[in-house]
């Protein structure tokens, strides 16, 4: 699945376009390389998310193409969430 798709999937980030511009931006990781919109993501991969303040750190559980809002939780689980000044 691509990065910008379960994203926005997911609902770690709610719209597409903006989980694409924030990737293409370079401020995603996934297994500590720098990951473009189009990158695929699997199960059990790390992604490092930067965006506004916040640092988000998750690791990918489970892959779907669509999902409802109650099981969205269950595609990632959070390592990490920072706060940057």
């Amino acid at each position: 699945m691509r990065l910008d798709k379960y994203l926005k999937v997911s609902r770690i980030i709610k719209r597409r376009t903006i989980a694409k511009e924030i990737a293409d931006a370079g401020r995603i990781t996934l297994n500590g390389h720098q990951a473009k919109s189009s990158t695929t993501v699997n199960v059990n991969d790390t992604l490092v998310i930067h965006y506004g303040n916040k640092r988000l750190t998750v690791t990918v559980t489970k892959l779907v193409d669509s999902t409802k809002k109650e099981d969205a939780k269950e595609m990632y689980d959070i390592i990490k969430e920072d706060y940057l000044n």
